[in-house]
């Protein structure tokens, strides 16, 4: 008799625990991340530099609500393997088409560079480079020390202005003795136009990288510095003399003014009448 009603108290217990559990069962899965709104992008699941082709391994899927949205956002990975970045893309930050490089244009140097611009790299050290500061993402003024053709004097002048840092590295160069060494080089975005003058200022003399802050964009005009105006009490450059040259015009006589002539008709008769002219008084007679 004990035996059954302990049997039949551990029926009901396994019962009433089993109902209990499937309760529970059914309230979490009415609350699981599946009922919560929103859309499937992809973001970055790491830090991706500039020049990085985009891999699997750098984009995750987070849900956001829509209305929270920015423009372009990817949903498929498909959309943006492969695709080499042109703007920094911190971890957790949306992946968006201004941040990529066209599809099929590659990664690396060459899809940083927009149409219609040129990407020139000159050879730098610690000190042209600002200490080391020079680096993607900066911008620079590009200053040139030499002296003009047919000069004696050096100067310094300003040859390019708010010129943008795509790049920097180094490349291996051999030096005097045969042996490699490496030279360090800064990648500078310009125009044609802009790529001819830094080149050629390479040629010239001397170049120097000042630094700019990037929100200071205005390009105002600089004068060349000489020697001459670091010295206090320097003697300033003569001024070249400016020659005028007088111009005589030719005298022009005025001509003698007509004298005034009176005419007067003289009828005889029926025949046609003569014209007799006669000098007004007060003016010379004609000779």
């Amino acid at each position: 008799m004990n035996r059954s009603r302990l049997l039949m108290i551990g029926v009901l217990a396994l019962a009433l625990g089993a109902m209990a559990s499937l309760m529970v069962y059914k309230n979490l899965q009415g609350k699981g991340p599946s009922s919560a709104p929103g859309l499937d992008v992809l973001v970055a699941a790491d830090d991706v530099q500039v020049g990085a082709r985009i891999e699997d391994r750098d984009v995750r899927v987070a849900r956001f609500p829509a209305s929270g949205l920015p423009a372009g956002v990817f949903a498929r990975k498909s959309q943006v393997l492969g695709r080499g970045v042109i703007i920094p893309i911190s971890k957790g930050e949306f992946i968006l088409p201004s941040k990529l490089a066209p599809e099929n244009a590659g990664a690396g140097l060459p899809a940083l560079i927009p149409p219609g611009m040129r990407a020139v790299s000159v050879r730098v050290n610690e000190v042209v480079s600002v200490a080391g500061f020079v680096g993607p993402g900066t911008r620079v003024d590009v200053l040139l020390t030499g002296t003009p053709a047919g000069g004696s004097e050096t100067q310094t002048t300003t040859v390019l202005q708010n010129v943008a840092v795509i790049a920097s590295g180094h490349t291996l160069e051999r030096n005097a003795s045969g042996e490699a060494q490496n030279t360090p080089v800064i990648t500078l975005l310009t125009s044609p136009e802009d790529a001819e003058r830094l080149t050629l200022a390479s040629s010239e003399g001397k170049i120097q990288l000042s630094l700019r802050n990037p929100l200071d964009t205005h390009q105002d005009p600089v004068d060349a510095a000489s020697a001459k105006g670091l010295y206090k009490g320097a003697t300033p450059p003569a001024p070249h003399p400016v020659v005028v040259h007088s111009v005589k015009q030719p005298k022009t006589e005025k001509p003698a003014p007509a004298p005034s002539v009176l005419s007067v008709e003289v009828y005889q008769g029926d025949k046609k009448p003569d014209i007799v002219k006669f000098p007004e008084q007060g003016s010379e007679q004609p000779q």
